[in-house]
């Protein structure tokens, strides 16, 4: 990369932005510390972020208001960083949109690993070279179902009507997953290695939470109607047929 990677530091402690902006700068990043909702929004107009750490403990703010603000209105890797434990606030936070939700105290190195997780995550692959004027069929990056259709490179999904569903990274990588493997039952774990790799928790509910969002945002969300069909016991299917495009 050419440029540095920008982060967002939202906490309404200066020490802790202050802890967080220099560690990160010593990894190569540039920072901004930031202490209230008003002014995450002003940067992310003036000076957009590749990626926020969101406190939720903001005195008079709802971070969890703030977080919904930023899938809506923006696109950005988002990290919740958080003293509530709760496991409602993670889901709730993962259901809004976050990328990943980590509970203070936490270790330097570890949000420093799950921060460069998410912005793989982010970073579209490389353009295949100009020798190759047509990518054979195994190279095709565009996956087709039930009149849906997945751009893997482009990281875009269509629907029906040819308009675009906006996803998260973590939605857009599971589905990724789910159409690569149609037909066939995919355990959690295996969901989790190939969507979040190493930094997944022994005990996880992120593949719950994403295949519920996936379930709504493609219009499926009841029953055997479901694209996503679980299996109780073993994972989950995706059934509609998938054809390279």
């Amino acid at each position: 990369m050419t440029t540095v990677t920008h982060i967002a530091v939202l906490d309404d402690e200066v020490d802790i932005t202050q802890l967080l902006a220099g560690y990160l700068h010593s990894h190569g990043f540039r920072v901004s510390q930031l202490h209230s909702g008003r002014a995450l929004m002003d940067l992310m107009r003036a000076d957009p972020p590749e990626l926020v750490l969101l406190d939720l403990g903001l005195p008079g703010e709802d971070g969890f208001v703030i977080a919904r603000q930023l899938r809506e209105h923006f696109h950005c890797g988002l990290v919740i960083v958080t003293g509530r434990g709760d496991p409602v606030d993670k889901v709730v936070g993962l259901e809004i949109g976050a990328d990943d939700y980590v509970t203070k105290p936490f270790d330097l190195r570890e949000l420093v690993a799950r921060i460069k997780a998410v912005l793989r995550r982010l970073t579209p692959p490389a353009p295949p070279t100009a020798v190759l004027a047509v990518a054979p069929p195994a190279e095709r990056t565009r996956l087709r179902f039930a009149g849906w259709e997945l751009d893997t490179a482009a990281r875009r999904l269509l629907a029906p009507d040819g308009k675009e569903v906006v996803l998260t990274t973590g939605e857009f990588d599971l589905l990724a997953v789910f159409a690569r493997h149609p037909g066939r039952v995919l355990s959690r774990d295996f969901l989790l290695e190939n969507t979040r790799g190493r930094e997944a928790a022994p005990f996880d509910r992120t593949v719950d939470v994403l295949v519920g969002r996936l379930r709504k945002k493609l219009g499926t969300d009841a029953g055997e109607q479901s694209f996503i069909k679980s299996v109780r016991g073993a994972g989950y299917l995706f059934v509609p047929d998938v054809e390279l495009v």
